[in-house]
């Protein structure tokens, strides 16, 4: 009994001391959070409190009344889109598109990385650094007309398999060549400036070891397995673990500018139809518990994922 009584007042006093530490350490660098301070109110303001409206999801929200003096509906307006005639070629376009994504476009930066890194000339890996991060800082905007100028009927594209076959193709309008556009567009605009993270990892590698490796006899394949795969290993599996746990939340923006009267059977994806339903229609409580329905998907395929890599990458993962 009495010894119980002495662990608890030490694990008391331990706590205390290490609040003491913590307050003293905040008052030495309270500079340091004032500058931290601007950032936590706008994370407050803009990612906190804007979850306080996702309330309507549950409610037949009227503006007129407000959020809290509307009717509460619960889950009415998440039954009403799982049993829509459209929710499954909507879920299925939506999984295809990300997963298609993920799938061949997570291995180019990896490898455009690899390949940067054994580039030795300074100025020509500045030069073609330069090159492939470019079209990142391009508008969506300009990337969807620019795909259309050159993959229309009369494009550049179309001229060389006219040129080939005999008659141009539909890219722009044919929905089975919607996702293949999109995701190869995609890998152009993204995969220089994705590769950032990775060629700085590349550069904290010992330079020894690859001596060291080749002075054995090993040759450039075998160096980039052992040397640097698993340098770069920690990062990819964090990177894909938020990759894949962002899997159901595709961007609007593009899937809507390339989104044709003919192609919407493939691109028609859960966040194009809840602008419209949301935004062109008015219809903002079902638009709403759609867009938190497309949430809890990621936030459990994030889970899912994360502990999935963990056992895979030996207890590493996102948390």
């Amino acid at each position: 009994m009495g010894n119980s009584i002495v662990q608890k007042r030490g694990l008391k006093a331990s706590e205390t001391k290490k609040r003491n530490h913590w307050l003293s350490y905040m008052v030495r660098n309270y500079i340091l959070y004032l500058f931290l301070l601007p950032s936590i109110i706008l994370t407050v303001i803009f990612k906190y409190v804007p979850m306080y409206g996702s309330i309507i999801a549950f409610k037949n929200f009227s503006p007129r009344k407000g959020i809290m003096g509307s009717e509460w509906v619960g889950f009415e307006h998440f039954q009403r889109f799982l049993s829509s005639p459209n929710f499954y070629d909507i879920l299925m376009n939506t999984l295809k598109l990300s997963a298609y994504g993920l799938i061949l476009g997570f291995p180019v930066p990896i490898i455009l990385a690899l390949m940067l890194n054994l580039i030795r000339g300074a100025k020509l890996k500045k030069n073609i650094q330069l090159i492939v991060y470019a079209p990142n800082f391009i508008s969506v905007v300009v990337v969807a007309g620019m795909l259309f100028v050159f993959l229309s009927p009369a494009g550049i594209v179309n001229a060389l398999v006219t040129t080939f076959t005999g008659k141009p193709i539909s890219f722009m309008t044919d929905p089975a060549y919607f996702r293949t556009v999109y995701i190869l567009s995609g890998i152009w605009q993204t995969a220089g400036w994705s590769s950032i993270i990775y060629v700085a990892t590349l550069a904290n590698v010992d330079p020894q070891l690859h001596d060291a490796a080749t002075i054995d006899g090993a040759s450039l394949m075998k160096r980039i397995f052992h040397i640097d795969l698993p340098a770069l290993k920690p990062v990819m599996a964090v990177l894909f673990i938020l990759a894949a746990g962002g899997i159901m939340s595709i961007g609007y923006e593009k899937a809507y500018l390339m989104q044709t009267a003919l192609n919407t059977p493939t691109s028609e994806i859960i966040a194009t139809y809840v602008y419209k339903v949301g935004l062109q229609s008015g219809d903002y409580a079902y638009s709403t518990a759609i867009g938190l329905f497309n949430s809890v998907i990621n936030v459990v395929l994030l889970i899912f994922v994360n502990t999935v890599v963990k056992k895979l990458n030996e207890g590493e993962g996102l948390y």
